[in-house]
């Protein structure tokens, strides 16, 4: 391989690892899903609730033009986990959120407030979408919190191993790779710790 096409590959292959998280999904306190008008979402958690992996679901999001026959993300996403058989009473949502932060940030605050356990959370969420949402819910949720991702690849099919082969791919990738840089750049101390 010439070098060019070696230093290609290198770069690729550090930012996939970078940006897509998958981790080994065991039995948890609670899903939670940032929002989304993506059902793939809803069946990745519906599955994963249905195996005995968690005691509910959370879904988080607001109104989205997407999906105007719904009064929010949250609702489109529990209307499909219902129709996949996840019992109404075991799903939550919070209809307030417009972006990942404050998914992370009203979430926390309605587990809280329904007293809901949650030391073991796993995250579904698009793939792509993978590392911003963990980073963003370790820094809202206290330090004692275990994250999961479950990732899952969205209506549009990009994915860890297709990613670089689409320019609009490679433009959502890369568009994360910028947003996480602007989420932490202030949070991120001189001495290496976030704040």
């Amino acid at each position: 391989m010439e070098k060019s096409a070696k230093n290609r590959s290198d770069c690729l292959d550090a930012i996939t690892k970078f940006i897509f998280v998958d981790d080994v999904i065991t039995a948890c306190d609670v899903i939670l899903v940032p929002g989304g008008s993506h059902p793939q979402l809803a069946e990745k958690a519906a599955e994963l609730y249905k195996y005995g992996l968690a005691d509910c679901i959370l879904f988080s999001g607001r109104a989205n033009p997407c999906i105007p026959d719904f009064p929010s993300e949250a609702e489109y996403l529990k209307s499909i986990a219902i129709e996949l058989g996840v019992s109404a009473e075991r799903i939550i949502c919070e209809n307030k959120a417009a972006h990942t932060l404050e998914n992370a940030e009203f979430s926390l605050s309605t587990l809280v407030n329904m007293n809901v356990k949650a030391d073991k959370i796993i995250l579904v969420c698009k793939a792509y979408h993978s590392r911003r949402v963990l980073l963003t819910y370790q820094h809202v949720f206290p330090e004692s919190a275990n994250f999961l991702v479950a990732p899952v690849t969205d209506k549009r099919g990009l994915n860890r191993r297709n990613w670089a082969s689409r320019q609009e791919y490679a433009d959502k990738v890369m568009g994360e790779v910028e947003k996480i840089g602007k989420y932490f750049k202030d949070k991120v101390v001189r001495n290496g710790h976030c704040e």
